[in-house]
């Protein structure tokens, strides 16, 4: 094992060229720091420099030796920094999940200022639904996630910050009947074919959005099921059934489907930044950024 030491003298005396310049660059006097070069050298058993009365020059294997030595010294001075800045959340690993309808509202303007803001976190997303979230989250493959439920359902043994409340507008083909009003009441809707996703991906909102049918006495003609939110408006442009969306959701414009207003106690749909509470502080970094944004656009935050 080469210790730091004797390697930052060998960079002294490789870069002045002269012991006596060397000796007094490190503070010290001229034969410690020969004694320590030549014990470097029968360490390494090689000879690094050609001394003459006059001249130092170094050797083949001491120039050899000198960029790795420099890199080297120079890994260990921004060690403390490297440290410092991991456990200031500053530096480290984000992996991010993320259901699909965030991307229609503020997420990939924080994730542009987090990036700019904190370089130094190596980001990846991945896009998820909550199901397959708390499985990575099991597997550790996953530090934080967007999700989205019905108000307060958030999944037991995490931290959370809702960062939007929005209610659930309905999707509807262009050539329905119903397409030509300006808002819809519950009545009108009950009746009709639905198009929605498959309860485990939000368990809490699937719930929410059949407890309306339910009030108008009816169930829910569940005529096919869709993962993504555009999948399901695609659909619904087919003419295949209406949909519950979140308000966001409107964003996304599809030729052939039109979004209504519904009156009446309708679904409300969070979506929330979750965590473990003992993630990196890098983790938590993003989490304050998130939070931050959050105040400052005016919404509300709980931490759950």
């Amino acid at each position: 094992m080469i210790e730091l030491r004797p390697l930052r003298q060998f960079v002294a005396v490789a870069e002045e060229l002269h012991f006596g310049r060397a000796a007094r660059r490190l503070h010290m006097t001229q034969p410690p720091l020969t004694l320590a070069i030549q014990k470097l050298e029968a360490d390494m058993a090689v000879q690094l420099f050609e001394r003459s009365s006059r001249t130092v020059t170094l050797t083949p294997a001491g120039a050899a030796l000198l960029p790795q030595a420099q890199a080297l010294l120079a890994q260990a001075s921004a060690l403390p920094g490297v440290v410092q800045a991991a456990a200031k959340g500053e530096s480290g690993r984000l992996r991010l999940g993320f259901v699909s309808t965030v991307g229609y509202g503020e997420l990939p303007r924080w994730l542009r200022d987090f990036r700019e803001c904190f370089p130094d976190i190596a980001l990846t997303l991945r896009e998820s639904t909550l199901d397959v979230q708390l499985q990575a989250f099991d597997r550790d493959e996953l530090d934080a996630g967007f999700i989205i439920h019905a108000p307060g359902a958030v999944p037991p043994g995490f931290e959370a910050c809702t960062v939007a409340s929005e209610p659930l507008v309905l999707a509807l083909s262009a050539d329905s009947q119903l397409a030509g009003h300006r808002r819809l009441s519950l009545v009108q809707v009950a009746g009709e074919p639905l198009v929605i996703f498959p309860r485990e991906i939000a368990p809490s909102l699937f719930d929410a959005i059949l407890a309306v049918y339910r009030t108008q006495g009816v169930a829910a003609g569940i005529v096919q099921e869709a993962i993504q939110m555009q999948t399901i408006v695609n659909l619904v442009s087919a003419g295949m059934g209406l949909a519950w969306v979140p308000a966001s959701v409107q964003s996304f414009q599809r030729p052939g489907v039109v979004y209504k207003p519904v009156q009446g106690a309708v679904p409300i749909c969070e979506t929330s930044l979750i965590w473990r509470r003992t993630a990196a502080p890098a983790v938590l970094r993003f989490v304050a950024h998130v939070q931050q944004a959050v105040g400052l656009g005016g919404g509300t935050i709980h931490s759950l």
